[in-house]
C-alpha cells in the first residue's frame, strides 16, 4: 500500500513534567520551578496546537512508560527501555503500519504546517530531518517502507554528532531536511523562546 494511503502518525516523545526531573541543564541555569514550568507549558501547547489536526494521529510517546493518566490528549505509549536510539526504535517499531513523524517536546513554535511539509517530503523521501543549531535534530520523520531503514543505532546522542551519524546512517536512501530549529536545552536558548514567545 502507498505510504500516501496509509494512516500518518505524529508522535511527541515527552517526559512526564514533574519538579526536579528531567531538563537538567535547564534547570541549573535557571531553576527547577521554572524548568518544570517550560516543560509543562511548551508540551501543552504543542499539543494543542498539533493534536486535533485529522490528517494524522497523535502519539505521547511517554517516560516513565506508566502511569499514563496525566495524558490528556492523544494517544500514549510507552518508550521502553534504553538509550535514546532504542527508545526511538521501540516505539517505531509498536505503532500501526503508516509514516512517522517525531518530534521532541522542547522545541516550541513547531506548526502544523511544519508537520505537514514532513509528511509530504516522506511521500517522496525514506527519511525527513529538522536540523538543530546544537548538532541535532527537532524532528525525524521515516517512510517506513519494507526496505527503508530505522537509523537510530550508532548514533552519538545528545552531541554535536547526532545529525550527521543520522544522515550517515540513512547513506543511500533518499534524505528531505526542513529549516533550522533551536531546542531549548539550557538558559540561553530559553531566554531566546521568550522573546519570541512567553511560554512560561
Amino acid at each position: 500500500m502507498a505510504a500516501d494511503r496509509l494512516r500518518r502518525h505524529l508522535v511527541i516523545f515527552a517526559r512526564q513534567p514533574r519538579y526536579g526531573v528531567g531538563k537538567r541543564r535547564l534547570a541549573h541555569d535557571v531553576g527547577n520551578l521554572t524548568a518544570l514550568r517550560f516543560s509543562r507549558s511548551a508540551l501543552a501547547e504543542l499539543v494543542r496546537r498539533l493534536g486535533r489536526d485529522p490528517r494524522w494521529t497523535l502519539w505521547l510517546a511517554v517516560t516513565p512508560d506508566h502511569p499514563t493518566a496525566w495524558v490528556r490528549q492523544g494517544r500514549p505509549i510507552g518508550q521502553g527501555k534504553g538509550d535514546l536510539g532504542e527508545r526511538l526504535t521501540h516505539v517505531t517499531r509498536a505503532l500501526p503500519p503508516g509514516p512517522v513523524v517525531i518530534l521532541g517536546a522542547d522545541t516550541p513554535g513547531v506548526s502544523r504546517t511544519d508537520v505537514a511539509k514532513a509528511f509530504r517530503q516522506l511521500g517522496r523521501h525514506a527519511a525527513v530531518l529538522g536540523p538543530a543549531r546544537d548538532g541535532g535534530y527537532w524532528l525525524i520523520g521515516l517512510r517506513r517502507a519494507p526496505r527503508d531503514p530505522l537509523p537510530f543505532a550508532g548514533i552519538r546522542w545528545s552531541t554535536e554528532h547526532t545529525l550527521a551519524d543520522t544522515l550517515a546512517s540513512l547513506a543511500g536512501h533518499r534524505v528531505a531536511q526542513l529549516q533550522m530549529r533551536e531546542d531549548v536545552d539550557d538558559g540561553a536558548a530559553l531566554g531566546r523562546a521568550l522573546r519570541r514567545r512567553r511560554l512560561v
